[in-house]
């Protein structure tokens, strides 16, 4: 897994993703006949937790202005990435994250249930190639997402047996490239960090 601890811009973002997927290959002479070898395009999904939570409802709570700010942080950092989906749990802290990425975009936020992982997996399995989605998830869904997609996440902690982000962890940003052609090429992660750096414990 690549991780980066430094907040890079949208095109440094993308280029690192494609550039860090694949090993070079070792250059070879041309043959008569040859066709130059295309690429072929990839599913790119982008994943977060959800912005810093309000204490509005125990529920299902908001998100605070520091929340809000970095929901704002992640609509400048992907508005011209090409996203062509989104996708969110049911709660508010989830879709407000994704709420300025929307506006940004014009698209529409589909939420899948949160204690259903499965599904939102099938789904960005799904895609077609090329796709760029942002998944906004929880805490205790971001590990099992990224890594059901054939991803890694370092540096979690457990509670009652799941792995987890740690809860003071809010800046943290995975790019899981899943395998193009040919199938055998195994999905790729890069870890970012957005926004405002979570506070320290």
């Amino acid at each position: 897994m690549f991780r980066l601890y430094a907040r890079l811009g949208l095109a440094s973002l993308l280029a690192l993703t494609l550039t860090a997927c694949k090993p070079a290959a070792p250059p070879q002479a041309p043959t008569a006949g040859d066709e130059p070898e295309v690429a072929a395009p990839r599913v790119t999904v982008i994943l977060v937790r959800h912005g810093e939570k309000a204490t509005d409802d125990p529920r299902d709570p908001g998100l605070s202005p520091a929340g809000e700010a970095r929901a704002r942080a992640l609509a400048a950092l992907l508005a011209r990435a090409g996203v062509t989906h989104l996708f969110a749990s049911e709660y508010r802290r989830t879709r407000a994250t994704l709420a300025p990425l929307a506006g940004a975009t014009g698209l529409a936020v589909v939420a899948l249930p949160a204690d259903a992982p499965q599904e939102l997996v099938m789904a960005l399995r799904a895609l077609p190639t090329g796709a760029i989605a942002v998944v906004a998830a929880h805490s205790n869904t971001v590990p099992a997402i990224v890594e059901a997609l054939g991803g890694q996440v370092r540096d979690t902690v457990e509670s009652n047996g799941q792995r987890m982000l740690p809860d003071d962890a809010y800046d943290r940003l995975f790019v899981v490239t899943l395998a193009g052609a040919p199938a055998t090429d195994p999905p790729q992660t890069l870890e970012l960090l957005y926004g405002e750096a979570s506070p320290a414990p």
